[in-house]
């Protein structure tokens, strides 16, 4: 076999050898590398392609590649050259190749390959005798397409590609005819019934439900397939057809498939004439899906979506052939949804279709309803979409129909110049426009309604006319003269259209579009009677002048007076040049009929079109002004009440205003003929309003003076009015104010005011002239009406619009402008009456609206500041009032509103200018030298928000009574609702109190005064200053101030304790204030005290509360503080002795935010103040120490309250020099004055003063300098204290000794005093805490062998107090003791002392187990110590550390070192000890003392104890069989019987040592001496001198032996000699004697 490699280009041809070659070396492909089977390939590809092949070499090819294909199954380039190849020999012999579909593959599908190539050739349509290839390739191919996928349910792509390439070949060869069809082997009947088999097999055997491409192609297949099918069948399949794709959308397949497959459906069915049953009543869920794909976004980019779109519009023009009546009715559905895309989509349908829908009538109207129901909707996203669709029904005459005009409005209404609609939108409405009618376009442009969309509506007008015009079509409009009720007359046109010029640039091109539509409008010939023929070549040159003006400017840059003249000018001509009374007349009532859609430029130009006809004919324009005036006056031929009633009253203010206009326009244009009727056109002017036919309210009333002020404005500036009289004018002078007076004062909502003023103004320049008495009331009534006026914020807020708002505001000024005129001319008529004008003034000054206060000073600065420039005025100016008048202006300088402020310094400074000038004058009278400079020192700069400066300024002015109504009528303001207001009146009498309180009377009253508006709502800051008014008023005058404010009842409000906590905050009050309150609280504690409470003293500490607190005056706190310190503290202790009722309240100091505020009964609120003086005096750490020590509860206590005083002023718990509380914080030099004080009470009357005095007294002794000083008197008034029978002053003293013995040098001194203080040790507990603290020290800080010995002669009475009922006197004698005990182990005690000291130990190890752990913690401590002074070195940890809940282990751990350490002696000492303790009357001391023994028995080797000691110590436990505490009892039981247990557990077994004793005994003869030890000294011991002596001879071998077999002892030292001494000393061990006390047991 020859392989693939040894296969060359050369060695190829077309012989059967190199064939056979090359078909063996693939069949053997397996044994080939990928690269040689490759190149195999390739050239065998090369020449089939190149060569034609015979049929039998082709079968032989293909049979060969195939059964590669079948065994190797190639992937990728390999794969792909076989597809070549098979295509290839396809080509060339295509049956071969169509024909191995037909092979057996065991229910699989043929090789991708083979499908492949079989698709290709099926759509190849110019291979050769494509007679036979056709039959074999169509026949075989569906045949065999039809097989495969019918054995599972999906195939791979590559049959897709067979059955759709197979579908679409059958398809046009049958749509090639008969001829063609003749070739086939497979006729079209066949083709058909295999189609629809086809398509039952698709949907029976392929599982199409889901989004892929296999779904895809089967939806391509499927839509060839409706056209081969038979009509019928596909008809039934509808349903199932339409399932399956409503299924399909669901499973979101691309749209464009599923409107393909409907599309080809829709033409299927088309093709065959009729739908059928199915298919009309699927209809709705098809269209439904066709909407849907409708509704999918359509993307350029992707040809898909563009295919899907054009594809569902054209099933939709399928539906609509079928069935035109159901399909219409679903589309208008869709219409009328709220869906937008729905109604797009159903738009865009509806333009598809609508050239094959029948234009019924019935179609007509149900469109036009369905296009007013989306123009009602008017949805955003729809305009456009809905506008093309407009336009399409334009181009059928829809708009023409009578729901047409509901169309066009809307399109009107889109084309607004203030529409933000796009560019195409506005496109597409003027397309729609321009399908209406001309005449209809050119009156719906002229209506007022339409004036935003004019501009557009005229461009496309006259576009249509220019358009007519070039098709040489004049516009004549016919038909406009002959309907006047349909259409717009030419007057009106003409009018409308050269109004709307005046403003050329409005909204754009306003004025730009209406001249040139009426230059479109005008026809060539003139002739025509839309315009009078007369003014057509006027006209034609004028109106192109006019635009090319128009055209070369912009609204910038022209010129608008020259304009509107040119305007006139044209408007003039026009009038003139019509000679056509008639067409005048009716030209002038169409303006008298319009008057009400005008602006008032428009009526301007029509009043001055009036004039210029008055130029000429005058005496007929005021015939027909009068005529036409009557509509104002006659109810009967008035068509102003045959209007609807909202509109009848505008209307008539039009007519008037005209009229009006016109007569002041054709007085302008007069040359004086007009002033011969003006008297008559004044009294139809007063008619006009008195016989009015409307109501006569505010519209009114505007609308006449309106008009009636363009009327007298030009008359009063007309030269040649002064020359005649007009009676009329006082008439209606008069008339104005009665119009002012009826102004409301909350509004300027017209220009009522200004125009009565205005009038008035105008005509008093006119004769005859006004009274004094008149012009004062005029100015009366114009205060009252332009002052109170809302402000300027107001009124622009009540405007509508920034427009408004902006001519609300001008308006305004214009008003005050026009009071300011009158005023000052009324002003230079009567100078010297200026204090009545400023009078009148008064109210408004002083009125709590910013906005008239303003204006009020504005017209009293005008007023003094005119006076003070005069240079002619006397002495005979008064003020009065000058007091209330310089409060008044005071009060504005720190008003709210920065420009009274202004104004008022300027009205100040003039006043202070003319009472300097009349000073001045007076003394240049009496010939005394002028003050120069005075002037130069103030202005009013200086006196701008500075009225401190105001008082000082005016302050020489004033008598004392002046200065006390300045204050009390300043008080007025302080409640002003305005902060600034009420604040200036704070600062002036603050002020003025400070320049000259002390001249003040009526202190009372000024008092209560302040008080009273201190009480109601002031401002923060105003509150703030008035009580700085009235600290300098306590401050000059404090025995008057202070007690009124004392008496004021408790608890005090805000206001009082306000006013005292500012007492505080200055130092020369303070001082003053303080020195009185503390003589009220010594005045009152200095004598024995009532039984009722007085409560001025109460008083007294309630405001040093508010005083103290957060005081800013320490200076002046510290140069009272001990003065202050004591009174406050006695007055505490006078407070807790007295019966106050229960939850009395006093004072209540409020919380923080979301607190409650807390409440102080007298004590809590003295006790207080005791910490505010701390805290003021800047003490703070006192307040801090007696926090932390619990000093304010004792001070709180009248029991303890001495207590509180001594522990505040220092802490004498600590045994060493430590100072704390007020000793440790204040100086020496405060400590002082403190005692220098308390000196002189120490024998006061006064009980109080007396504790107090002796507390602090005995403290300060803590202080080595004050100990010092006091010198050798010292210590006698101690001891005198202590013999007195008050137990309180016995500890007093006591505790003065116990701080006086913590000083060098002292404590010697004190030792003298021992005895005296030990027989105070049994005295009631304090004392008995006071005599033990005071032991303690002096042994503590004394110094020599000495203390040993104080010790000793206190330890028995000290040693009870350990075990003291009292827990005070049990903590404080074991904390002694420790501190005695540590002092004492220096010293190095010995056996004496130690003797005592072992006397301690079990009434410590008996308080050890106490419940209290502070007794516990003390014990520990003084065992600590204990331990240390005896050496049981190994414990003092354990004590130290030693806990409530470890104490019982901690007593077991020392019964068991003391029982294996110590001699038995000892213990039994020490057992002996605590039987007392079994007697004690505290069943705790006999629980702990059962305990003690318990554990200690438990430890002792009980065989080898005595029985009559052990007998002792069983009827010593045994007494408390019967004790009264059932524990008690429980616990001997359990303790007797555990010491029998240990008796008989260790008496059954006999060491071997004491048999070795006895045998030795026997054998010598000598008699068994008592081996047991004995524990108790207190039995006697019976032994003969014999055998003690054989006992000691005995002794030494014994204890050797005990040592060899016994190991409890081998730790004990061996010693000889000396025992008996050892063994016969004293009951207590010795230092000297270390084994006998607490080491190892002697031998």
């Amino acid at each position: 076999m020859v392989g693939s490699s040894d296969i060359t280009d050369r060695e190829w041809g077309i012989s059967g050898k190199n064939i056979e070659d090359i078909m063996e070396a693939l069949q053997v492909a397996d044994q080939l590398s990928t690269d040689n089977v490759l190149q195999t390939l390739k050239l065998l590809k090369v020449k089939i392609l190149n060569n034609k092949m015979a049929t039998s070499l082709c079968q032989k090819v293909t049979d060969t590649i195939v059964d590669y294909l079948r065994t190797m199954k190639p992937q990728g380039e390999l794969e792909e050259l076989c597809t070549g190849i098979l295509t290839a020999l396809g080509f060339q012999s295509p049956g071969i190749v169509i024909f191995k579909l037909w092979d057996r593959w065991h229910n699989n599908l043929p090789p991708n390959c083979l499908l492949i190539a079989v698709g290709r050739l099926i759509f190849f349509q110019g291979c050769p005798d494509s007679e036979g290839r056709a039959r074999i390739r169509n026949q075989a191919s569906w045949t065999q397409s039809i097989k495969f996928p019918a054995l599972r349910l999906g195939c791979s792509p590559p049959w897709h590609t067979v059955l759709k390439a197979l579908v679409i070949s059958v398809r046009k060869h049958l749509d090639l005819g008969t001829k063609e069809d003749e070739i086939m082997d497979i006729t079209q009947e066949a083709a058909s019934l295999k189609a629809y088999l086809t398509l039952r097999l698709l949907f029976n055997r392929w599982s199409l439900k889901s989004n892929n491409k296999v779904t895809e192609q089967a939806l391509v297949i499927t839509g060839h397939l409706f056209f081969l099918m038979p009509p019928s069948k596909l008809k039934n399949q509808v349903n199932r057809l339409t399932r399956w794709l409503m299924t399909l959308i669901s499973a979101k397949v691309v749209p464009f498939y599923i409107s393909q497959c409907i599309c080809q459906l829709t033409e299927a069915l088309a093709l065959s004439g009729y739908g059928g049953i199915n298919l009309e009543s699927q209809l709705e869920n098809i269209i439904g899906m066709l909407f849907e794909q409708l509704s999918e976004t359509v993307k350029d980019s992707d040809s898909l979506s563009v295919q899907n779109h054009s594809l569902a519009l054209r099933s939709f023009y399928n539906l609509i052939q079928l069935y035109n009546d159901q399909v219409i009715p679903l589309i208008r559905k869709n219409m009328q949804t709220s869906d937008p895309a729905k109604i797009v989509s159903a738009l865009q349908v509806f333009m598809h279709v609508f050239q094959e829908v029948p234009q019924t009538e019935q179609l007509q109207s149900e469109v036009m309803h369905s296009v007013i129901i989306m123009i009602q909707e008017d949805l955003k996203p729809v305009q456009k979409a809905l506008l093309n669709f407009i336009e399409m029904l334009g181009q059928h005459d829809y708009l023409a129909l009578p729901q047409g005009n509901f169309i066009i409005n809307y399109v009107i209404r889109l084309s607004e110049s203030d529409c933000s609609n796009e560019e195409d939108i506005q496109i597409l409405c003027s397309k729609i426009l321009q399908m209406v009618s001309l005449p209809k376009l050119i009156t719906l442009a002229c209506q007022p309604s339409n004036t935003l969309a004019f501009v557009l509506l005229s461009k496309t007008a006259t576009k249509m006319a220019l358009r007519a015009r070039s098709r040489g079509q004049v516009p004549y409009l016919s038909s406009f003269h002959l309907s006047p009720t349909q259409f717009i007359s030419p007057q009106k046109l003409l009018t409308h259209l050269v109004v709307l010029s005046v403003k050329p640039y409005r909204e754009g091109e306003f004025g730009v579009s209406s001249l040139r539509l009426l230059y479109a409008l005008h026809p060539i010939t003139s002739l025509h009677p839309i315009i009078n023929s007369s003014v057509g070549q006027l006209w034609m040159k004028k109106i192109p002048q006019m635009l090319q003006i128009l055209d070369d400017h912009t609204e910038k840059n022209l010129n608008q007076e020259e304009w509107e003249d040119r305007l006139l000018q044209f408007s003039s001509q026009s009038l003139v040049a019509i000679d056509d009374d008639s067409w005048l007349e009716q030209l002038i009532k169409v303006v008298l009929e319009r008057i009400n859609y005008f602006s008032d430029d428009e009526e301007k130009g029509i009043a001055v079109a009036l004039s210029i006809v008055s130029m000429k004919h005058l005496k007929i324009v005021l015939d027909q002004l009068q005529v036409y005036s009557a509509v104002l006056t006659d109810k009967d031929s008035s068509f102003i009440l045959k209007l609807m009633k909202e509109h009848q009253r505008r209307e008539w203010g039009l007519v008037c205003n005209i009229i009006y206009l016109s007569y002041s326009k054709i007085i302008l244009e007069s040359k004086g003929d007009i002033f011969t009727h003006l008297d008559g056109i004044l009294a139809m002017v007063l008619q006009h309003y008195h016989n009015c036919i409307m109501e006569k309210d505010k519209n009114l009333k505007l609308e006449y003076l309106d008009a009636l002020t363009k009327l007298t404005n030009i008359l009063s500036s007309h030269p040649m009015a002064f020359q005649f009289k007009f009676p009329q004018k006082l008439e209606i002078v008069t008339f104005m104010m009665e119009l002012i007076r009826e102004e409301p004062l909350n509004s300027i909502s017209s220009s009522i005011r200004l125009k009565a003023m205005n009038i008035i103004i105008d005509f008093r320049k006119l004769h005859p002239l006004m009274e004094l008495e008149e012009r004062t009331e005029l100015l009366r009534t114009c205060y009252k009406s332009v002052l109170c006026l809302p402000s300027t914020e107001v009124l622009q807020k009540e405007a509508s619009s920034l427009q408004e708002a902006q001519a609300t505001v001008d308006l305004f000024r214009e008003t005050l402008q026009s009071l300011l005129r009158l005023m000052e001319t009324l002003i230079v008529e009567m100078p010297s009456r200026i204090q009545h004008c400023l009078e009148l003034l008064d109210t408004w000054l002083n009125s709590q609206k910013d906005n008239e206060r303003e204006r009020a000073m504005w017209c009293a600065a005008r007023i003094l500041g005119f006076t003070a420039k005069m240079n002619n005025f006397g002495m005979d100016i008064e003020f009065s009032r000058l007091g209330r008048l310089v409060r008044l202006l005071a009060l504005r300088c720190q008003d709210p509103v920065d420009n009274i402020c202004f104004l008022s310094a300027q009205a100040v400074y003039s006043l202070y200018c003319i009472l300097l000038l009349q000073k001045q004058m007076g003394r240049k009278k009496q010939g005394l030298w002028e003050e120069e400079g005075k002037n130069e020192v103030y202005s009013a700069n200086v006196f701008y928000n500075n009225t401190f400066e105001i008082a000082k300024a005016f302050a020489e002015y004033f008598t004392k009574m002046q200065l006390t109504t300045l204050v009390l009528t300043a008080m007025e303001g302080l409640t002003d609702s305005r902060a600034k207001v009420s604040l200036a009146a704070a600062q002036l009498m603050s002020a003025v109190m400070k320049e000259r309180g002390r001249d003040m009377i009526k202190i009372e009253e000024v008092v209560e005064g302040i008080l009273e508006r201190l009480n109601s709502q002031l401002e923060p800051n105003t509150k703030e200053e008035t009580v700085r008014a009235m600290c300098l008023l306590a401050g000059n005058n404090t025995h008057t101030v202070v007690p009124m404010l004392l008496n004021k009842t408790l608890p005090w409000d805000r206001t009082n304790l306000a006013l005292w906590k500012a007492f505080g905050n200055q130092r020369e009050t303070t001082i003053s204030v303080l020195q009185l309150l503390i003589g009220i609280l010594e005045r009152l504690h200095s004598k024995e005290e009532t039984k009722e409470m007085a409560f001025q003293p109460v008083a007294v500490t309630c405001a040093l509360y508010e005083m103290l607190s957060g005081s800013l005056c320490q200076e002046a706190v510290q140069e009272l503080y001990p003065r202050l310190l004591l009174a406050i503290l006695c007055h505490l202790y006078w407070v807790i002795e007295q019966n106050v009722p229960q939850k009395m309240v006093v004072y209540s100091k409020e919380g923080g935010p979301g607190s409650k505020s807390k409440p102080f009964d007298p004590t809590s609120c003295a006790l207080e103040v005791v910490k505010l003086v701390f805290s003021a005096a800047a003490y703070d750490g006192v307040v801090v120490y007696g926090d932390q020590h619990c000093c304010w509860d004792l001070l709180s206590c009248p029991r303890f309250y001495y207590i509180g005083i001594m522990d505040l002023t220092s802490n004498s718990w600590l045994p060493v020099f430590h100072p704390s509380g007020i000793v440790k914080t204040c100086e020496p030099a405060i400590l002082h004055r403190i005692l220098n004080l308390v000196r002189s009470l120490l024998y006061s009357s006064s009980y109080h003063w007396k504790i107090l005095a002796r507390a602090f007294y005995a403290q300060l002794l803590w202080h080595r300098s004050v100990a010092q000083t006091l010198g050798q008197d010292l210590l006698v008034n101690l001891i005198k204290w202590v013999k007195e029978p008050n137990l309180i002053m016995k500890e007093v003293g006591l505790r003065g000794i116990s701080n006086l013995a913590l000083h060098p040098g002292q404590a010697e001194s004190l030792k003298g005093q021992v005895p005296f203080l030990k027989d105070l040790l049994k005295n009631e507990a304090r004392v008995t805490v006071q005599a033990v603290k005071s032991l303690r020290n002096i042994i503590c800080h004394g110094k020599g062998e000495d203390i040993k010995v104080v010790f000793c002669s206190i330890s028995k009475q000290l040693c009870p107090l350990i075990n003291d009922e009292r827990d005070q006197v049990k903590i404080s004698a074991t904390s002694a003791l420790s501190h005695m005990l540590r002092h004492i182990d220096k010293f190095k005690p010995r056996l004496t002392t130690r003797r005592e000291i072992y006397t301690f130990l079990v009434p410590l190890l008996l308080s050890i187990q106490d419940n209290n752990t502070e007794v516990v913690k003390a014990c520990g401590r003084a065992l600590t110590e204990w331990t240390n002074v005896i050496g049981w070195s190994s414990l003092t940890q354990t004590f130290r550390h030693i806990t409530l809940s470890d104490h019982i282990q901690v007593l077991e751990e020392t019964c068991k070192y003391l029982v294996n350490t110590s001699k038995t002696q000892l213990v039994g000492d020490l057992l002996f000890q605590s039987f007392g303790f079994l007697k004690s009357s505290q069943s705790f001391l006999r629980a702990a003392a059962i305990n003690f023994i318990a554990l200690t028995v438990k430890k002792l080797n009980m065989s080898q104890i005595h029985e009559d000691d052990v007998e002792l110590l069983q009827n010593a436990i045994g007494n408390l069989r019967n004790d009264p505490v059932e524990s008690i009892q429980s616990l001997v039981n359990t303790t007797l019987k555990k010491i029998d247990e240990y008796i008989n557990f260790r008496s059954i077994s006999t060491s071997r040592m004491s048999q070795i004793s006895n045998n030795i005994l026997k054998v010598t003869g000598i008699k068994n001496p008592e081996r047991k030890k004995r524990l108790f000294r207190s039995v006697k011991r019976e032994r003969d001198d014999d055998n003690q002596k054989i006992w000691r001879w005995l002794q030494s071998p014994l204890n050797s032996l005990r040592n060899r077999y016994s190991g409890r002892v081998k730790d004990i030292p061996h010693k000889s000699g000396n025992s008996d001494k050892q063994s016969t000393g004293s009951q207590v061990p010795t230092s000297e004697s270390p084994p006998t006390e607490a080491g190892p047991a002697a031998k």
